[in-house]
């Protein structure tokens, strides 16, 4: 059949594509746990047998993200900032600029008219500015993650949140807790904090509109506002932002 495969393996979740001469075929996401080996089976295994296929009519399969390393069943791995890259012209040829927020790392990236990469940045080194910074503060709050961006949109004066180290953050959002500030405030002052840190670093490329988010935290409807402020650009969030890594695989 020619259908090409990717691969996806993220800190918090495995994701899988199937395309067909440039057509998507179906997606799958699942979450990563602690074998990365496993869990890049399991996600090709479960989308091929929701697409009623099998791994004989894949050509090629392609892995990505930060267990790529890991899926011994790919033919090849591939740089998760030229997957982003050319799953999100996919998903909006008409993009120009990309924000990436994954569980780990956070990545801006810079495309010329054609889609080819021009420049791109990286905060790989430090939780602040990635999922794991949410999933940190989440904790400190006693809150669901999921609720966070709903929240965050009811706020009445984000609270401020000087620090980009990840452990000073936390220790202000305790002690904001522990002097009666509104969850709602604090949440959206966590959104903006991870906007700053993310947005200062993609100013050093020059990035621009028409601006794409993708990853795990592009989900997350306060991150995405607390962005547009602090780019001063809109931003265009598909529904299948999360898969752009894995689509771009297929695709490459």
């Amino acid at each position: 059949m020619g259908l090409k495969a990717g691969i996806d393996i993220g800190s918090n979740t495995a994701k899988a594509a199937v395309m067909d001469n440039g057509r998507l075929l179906g997606t799958h996401v699942v979450a990563t746990g602690y074998n990365a080996e496993a869990v890049g089976r399991r996600v090709f295994e479960e989308l091929l047998a929701s697409l009623g296929l099998a791994a004989a009519d894949v050509e090629r399969v392609i892995a990505t993200g930060y267990g790529r390393k890991s899926v011994t069943i790919a033919d090849k791995t591939v740089t998760e900032l030229m997957c982003h890259a050319t799953g999100a012209r996919f998903l909006d040829p008409s993009i120009r600029s990309l924000i990436d927020i994954g569980g780990q790392d956070s990545k801006a990236i810079v495309m010329d008219e054609a889609g080819r990469m021009k420049n791109f940045t990286m905060n790989d080194k430090c939780a602040a500015g990635t999922g794991r910074f949410l999933e940190v503060m989440a904790r400190a709050m006693e809150a669901d993650l999921n609720e966070f961006g709903a929240l965050s949109l009811k706020a009445e004066k984000p609270a401020k949140i000087s620090s980009i180290c990840t452990v000073f953050a936390e220790s202000e959002v305790i002690s904001l807790i522990s002097r009666g500030e509104t969850r709602e405030n604090i949440i959206a002052g966590i959104h903006e904090a991870i906007a700053s840190r993310v947005a200062a670093m993609a100013a050093r490329i020059g990035i621009r509109a028409p601006l794409m988010m993708t990853g795990g935290v592009s989900q997350n409807v306060g991150v995405v506002h607390a962005l547009e402020k602090a780019t001063g650009l809109p931003i265009i969030v598909s529904p299948r932002a999360q898969l752009a890594g894995a689509i771009g695989a297929a695709l490459l």
